[in-house]
C-alpha cells in the first residue's frame, strides 16, 4: 500500500522555518550552560542569526501569507492576533540586535523570544494552517514558490547587511 503525502505548500515551508529555528534555540540554551568565552561568542552569533531568520520569515507571512489568508478566510480575529505577536517579537528582535554580549539581559531576551516563538508557532500549527489549507481560495503549492523567492530575496540582503 502506497500513501500520498500533501504536495508541499506554504505552511509546510513556513514550518519548516519553524522547526529550524527552534533548532537554533535549542543549541542557544546548550551554549548557555558553558560559561567559556567562545561559547558565549557563539551565542551571540547564534541569536543573530535567529533574529535574521525571524525577521524574513515574519516579513514573508506578512507580505504574502496572511494577506492571502485574511481575503481567503472569514474568521481574521486569528491573524490580527499573529500580527500582534510578530510585532512583540520584532520589538524584542530589535533589542536583541542592538545589545552587546555583555549585555547582562541578552541570554533572557533571547529566552524570552523562543517562548514567544514557540507561543505563536503553536497556533499557527494548530489554527492557522488548518484555516490556511481548508480555503478554497488559496493555491497555497503556488504561494509556496512566491514565499520561497521572496525568502531568498530577502535573506540575500540580510547576509550583505550582517
Amino acid at each position: 500500500m502506497t500513501t500520498t503525502r500533501a504536495p508541499r505548500d506554504a505552511c509546510s515551508l513556513l514550518d519548516a522555518d519553524h522547526r529550524a529555528v527552534k533548532k537554533m534555540f535549542k543549541e542557544y540554551e546548550s551554549l548557555m550552560e558553558s560559561r567559556s568565552k567562545a561559547a558565549a561568542t557563539q551565542r551571540f552569533e547564534l541569536a543573530r542569526q535567529i533574529c535574521r531568520e525571524l525577521t524574513v520569515h515574519a516579513q514573508i507571512e506578512e507580505e504574502i501569507f496572511y494577506p492571502a489568508l485574511r481575503d481567503a478566510i472569514k474568521d481574521t480575529d486569528l491573524l490580527a492576533e499573529a500580527e500582534v505577536e510578530h510585532a512583540s517579537a520584532k520589538d524584542l528582535i530589535a533589542q536583541i540586535e542592538a545589545a552587546s554580549a555583555a549585555d547582562e539581559m541578552f541570554d533572557a531576551k533571547v529566552t524570552v523570544l523562543g517562548e514567544y516563538i514557540d507561543h505563536h508557532v503553536k497556533e499557527e500549527r494548530n489554527e492557522i494552517f488548518p484555516k490556511a489549507r481548508a480555503a478554497r481560495k488559496l493555491d497555497l503549492v503556488a504561494m509556496r514558490e512566491t514565499l520561497e523567492a521572496r525568502k531568498e530575496e530577502l535573506m540575500a540582503g540580510e547576509e550583505a547587511m550582517a
